[in-house]
């Protein structure tokens, strides 16, 4: 089969090329590909910036989301059969989306939302499953509760500010003069155009900062909160719990301790907390996310569409900064499936 495949951490360690088609143990499903979507985890891998924790063998295939249709199951799968169609985030050292097919256990999978196409699903599992396990299982958001979420036309700042609002949040968010009107429409209940206006000195007292550029926006995310707050970054700096929640080796515990410790300093003298958030597969809150997207709660933005031989072209566009909003897709079908 044709897939994408990872020979070497680095920039350009990523080609084309033909690999056996995935054999399934029992508890998988064998999925044929009709789409997948780009995430920045992808370029974090292909770079190896997480090879001491995820034990990643080049050549393996990269692909962190995909839709497609079920074409074998194994002995033990029960809930999902051949002819279904599904979506997934495979779990870390199991993906490989971007390629014809790929086998995936079934706990990572779940039916695909009845009211999307199989492209416009493929964009959703990766930002939907982060949204939700930061804001629902990290965060417990509730009603009235102030939350502000960076990067707001992005894949997945635009889901998280759908999801904020189902559960009942006010929102501010960052993002740039040309997506105002996007995120608005989202849900938004503050706009703050980062090119023009500094959100550290517009807003204050938040329960929640979702931040996705780190650096100097997190440090002063962590300004905004009130007391007791809570910052969760998906960009890092990674803490002792990211290490743990992996199973790594206690000394990689100490090493992200270190690493956060600056942040995680400034969190404690301003007498709020700091979190790393690496999300994990899970099919059953898929099938959760499924039944919103399906009500009109969510619905997925997607910036554009490459075809599959373009894979690394589309790598590139979200790499360099050029998508405008959402989610760019790889299909291996004309998007009107």
């Amino acid at each position: 089969m044709k897939a994408f495949v990872l020979e070497k951490y680095g920039k350009d360690g990523v080609r084309a090329a033909d690999v056996p088609e995935p054999t399934i143990q029992d508890r998988d499903v064998l999925v044929k590909v009709s789409a997948a979507s780009i995430n920045p985890l992808d370029k974090m891998v292909r770079n190896g910036e997480f090879k001491q924790l995820l034990k990643y063998k080049p050549p393996f295939v990269l692909g962190h989301d995909v839709a497609g249709v079920v074409t074998r199951v194994g002995s033990a799968v029960h809930g999902l059969e051949v002819g279904d169609e599904v979506y997934a985030r495979p779990r870390d050292l199991r993906i490989g989306g971007f390629a014809e097919f790929i086998a995936i256990d079934m706990d990572d999978v779940a039916p695909k939302p009845a009211s999307l196409t199989l492209h416009e699903a493929a964009a959703v599992p990766l930002v939907a499953l982060a949204a939700w396990q930061i804001l629902v299982d990290r965060a417990h958001v509730r009603p009235g509760q102030k939350v502000l979420i960076h990067a707001g036309a992005g894949g997945l700042g635009s889901t998280a500010i759908q999801l904020a609002k189902h559960l009942g949040a006010t929102v501010a968010t960052t993002t740039s003069t040309d997506t105002e009107k996007l995120v608005s429409s989202l849900g938004a209940d503050i706009v703050v155009d980062y090119t023009k206006e500094d959100f550290s000195k517009m807003l204050s007292g938040y329960d929640l900062v979702v931040d996705s550029v780190g650096g100097a926006n997190l440090e002063k995310s962590l300004t905004v909160l009130k007391p007791g707050g809570l910052a969760i970054s998906v960009v890092g700096p990674p803490d002792p719990g990211f290490a743990k929640q992996l199973g790594a080796p206690s000394f990689m515990g100490l090493v992200m301790s270190m690493l956060s410790r600056k942040v995680r300093k400034q969190a404690k003298a301003l007498g709020v907390r700091y979190q790393f958030f690496f999300m994990q597969a899970n099919g059953s809150q898929l099938r959760k996310l499924g039944a919103l997207y399906d009500s009109g709660k969510l619905h997925p933005v997607i910036d554009s569409t490459f075809p599959f031989d373009q894979t690394v072209e589309a790598m590139a566009y979200v790499e360099e900064g050029r998508t405008k909003a959402g989610k760019v897709v790889v299909s291996m079908v004309p998007d009107n499936d």
